[in-house]
């Protein structure tokens, strides 16, 4: 059986119960796919240029790379480019010691009809040493490579079930040709925000083992047309518990399908071999669930018929669902083209590890020449982003980790030295402010978000109690790794359900590692201490050293051969998490303007390296789009000028497109394409 995610734990944690795919940004980025100029185009009444879909991979007969176990798989995806470049779509959760792994994780790919989309799949077992790393962050040439596997999106959607299955071989044709067969099995995303949360617990469980009492975890699973099931999520397990309770589980209607659809819901025992014994299953759509919620009654376990049994075995464990509560899932897309307006807040870390702000190794260091330290570059560029979507452009500033005047160490103090009010007048305000406090506070610490995060929420849920229509943007910079770790799970799980979302950037050259544990790329949602999911994901931490990438675009004129300008800004270093996402080289030091026009084509990218190439790909999907545009409006009199990483009414020829900004909003749910700047936003047709 397996499907144990082998991320901490040692495969015992839950997986797909409120994680959202990984790999979903990397899906629409490779293939073209920008939700903004999807949007705008349905807010014109014309049909999308693209289907979303979700693989569902499972593999059988792997290569047995162990020696005193089986090997411990997981799948990664890859879209190959014309250049022969492949991008990663994203990976699966390893399953430990499993040779017929049925995965859980989904990847997203965007279909295009009118394009091939060759996908490569490869097939790793994972080292037993890697076990508590998060897959994103596994290095794959660490691992020992089981089989490789290709095929083109159209040959996949094209099948009857929508299911291809494939045999696995090396990566240069040679060696062992036996390496066993994957299976992919594609579902159109639905689109829609209905969520479920739901609380299992089951009674009087049959004991599997000899000298202890059984680890039971649940699986659930989605039948399908081909009259097969495909596994949506997995509880945590619960060791040595006959009658065990689960933590809540958050299922989209893109795993259960519709309300009526059946789910199997089996009970296993886990053991750490892989060989999970079955419990009991039964069938149950979530209506019925619901039916069961209400009314407080279980229901019972069977073991299907095998070669000793002709018959279904009806037990006498049942399980009850103790908690059963729908929601609506929102992203950010459906913040801003609801009208909202983005509000900017920022958070200064003033503990000691900063350095002495005199020094200049500090990270505070103010240049008199000028040049801006790690906090300073890190406010202006976010900030002159942001900025165009306030309309008062007043923003709360405080700073956490410092001794302030009156001599006691404060987590979150007002910038700007007022005991009252904690906003400032514009990006320039926050700048001034900053420096002010400089002379004014003494760095301290210890490094704690929870105060900061409290406060930028309270802030947010009053404003949506009274009907304002903002989304907050807290942008928290730090040097060094939080302190109060449950704390800030805490406060970030019940700001989940407010127009907020965090960014913390990491400058400085500490480890951030645990700080990934916030960022719920990983593919789970954070967790607070009292057991409550968070209801979408909200943090982003970025570590950047010395990484500011800004893109300049003039989409001037109404025609198709309007000139587009790019001028990168000083790149000193990309750090490694980024460029790992980005999968390029990391050097951009002293990129020249580049000036790009009609007929852009590969000779025009002599003497540009990968990473430059890799940063102009965004702009060449926001030229398509502009063009095909302006064909399906060229009818029509000045109707929008500008298509960008988002589309924005603008009397201004000049969109801002800030490629790092873009990169950092990743948290902003899926909605990965959507950064822009010209004027106070608008919503699309209105």
């Amino acid at each position: 059986m397996g499907n144990c995610f082998s991320d901490v734990k040692g495969g015992q944690q839950a997986v797909g119960g409120g994680a959202q795919a990984v790999g979903s940004a990397a899906a629409a980025a490779s293939s073209g796919h920008n939700d903004a100029v999807d949007y705008f185009f349905r807010a014109k009444g014309e049909h999308a240029l693209f289907t979303p879909i979700e693989l569902s991979l499972s593999a059988s007969k792997l290569l047995d790379r162990d020696i005193v176990s089986k090997s411990d798989p997981m799948a990664v995806v890859y879209m190959k480019r014309r250049d022969g470049e492949l991008d990663e779509l994203g990976r699966t959760e390893v399953i430990m010691n499993n040779l017929n792994p049925n995965w859980i994780q989904k990847i997203n790919v965007t279909y295009q009809f009118e394009i091939v989309q060759p996908l490569i799949f490869h097939v790793y077992d994972i080292d037993s040493k890697y076990h508590n790393l998060p897959v994103k962050m596994l290095k794959l040439e660490d691992q020992d490579f089981l089989g490789e596997a290709s095929c083109v999106v159209s040959e996949i959607v094209t099948k009857r079930n929508w299911s291809l299955t494939m045999n696995l071989h090396n990566r240069d044709g040679r060696g062992l040709k036996n390496l066993g067969t994957l299976s992919v099995h594609a579902e159109e995303t639905v689109a829609s925000r209905n969520a479920v949360e739901i609380t299992f617990r089951c009674s009087a469980l049959e004991n599997k083992d000899l000298f202890s009492k059984s680890d039971p975890f649940l699986r659930i699973s989605r039948t399908v047309e081909n009259g097969g099931s495909v596994p949506i999520c997995k509880t945590e397990v619960v060791n040595n518990n006959l009658n065990p309770a689960w933590k809540p589980l958050r299922l989209t209607m893109q795993q259960f399908v519709s309300k009526e659809n059946p789910l199997v819901i089996e009970c296993f025992d886990f053991n750490s071999s892989g060989n999970h014994q079955l419990m009991g299953k039964l069938q149950k759509s979530i209506a019925e669930l619901e039916t069961l919620y209400q009314s407080k009654a279980g229901a019972n376990f069977f073991l299907p018929s095998s070669g000793f049994r002709r018959h279904d075995k009806v037990l006498m464990s049942q399980i009850f669902v103790d908690g059963f509560f729908e929601k609506q899932l929102y992203s950010f897309l459906d913040y801003i083209s609801s009208g909202f307006e983005l509000s900017f807040m920022v958070a200064v870390d003033f503990t000691a590890s900063n350095g002495n702000p005199r020094s200049p190794d500090s990270l505070h260091y103010i240049d008199p020449s000028g040049r801006l330290n790690a906090y300073q570059r890190a406010i202006m560029e976010i900030g002159e982003v942001i900025k165009f979507y306030d309309s008062d452009r007043r923003f709360p500033a405080w700073g956490f980790g410092g001794r302030t005047p009156n001599g006691s160490v404060s987590h979150c103090f007002n910038l700007n030295g007022s005991p009252s009010d904690f906003e400032v007048e514009g990006v320039e305000g926050i700048m001034s402010a900053y420096s002010s406090a400089l002379h004014n506070v003494a760095l301290a610490g210890p490094t704690l978000f929870g105060q900061v995060i409290n406060k930028a929420a309270d802030i947010a849920a009053h404003s949506l109690s009274c009907h304002h229509a903002k989304y907050y943007v807290l942008l928290i910079i730090t040097d060094g790794v939080v302190s109060d770790l449950q704390e800030t799970i805490d406060s970030v799980v019940r700001a989940s359900d407010l127009p907020l979302s965090i960014l913390i950037v990491g400058v400085g050259g500490a480890d951030f590692k645990e700080m990934e544990i916030l960022d719920a790329d990983s593919g789970r949602r954070l967790e607070s201490s009292t057991g409550r999911i968070a209801t979408r994901d909200i943090v982003q931490f970025v570590p950047i050293v010395k990484c500011m990438v800004s893109m300049r675009t003039n989409l001037s004129g109404s025609g198709s051969s309007g000139g587009i300008a790019i001028s990168v800004s000083n790149i000193q270093g990309l750090n490694e998490s980024i460029v790992s996402e980005r999968g390029v080289e990391a050097n951009l030091e002293g990129l020249d303007e580049t000036t790009i026009g009609e007929g852009f084509g590969e000779a025009n990218l002599e003497g540009l390296n990968e990473c430059e190439k890799k940063s102009l790909q965004l702009l060449l999907q926001i030229i398509d789009a502009h063009e095909v545009q302006q064909e399906r409006s060229r009818n029509e009199s000045e109707d929008v000028q500008n298509v960008g990483a988002e589309i924005l009414p603008s009397t201004q020829d000049d969109l801002v497109v800030d490629m790092e900004f873009e990169q950092i909003f990743g948290l902003l749910d899926r909605d990965r394409n959507l950064i822009a700047s010209g004027t106070s936003f608008q919503p699309p047709g209105q």
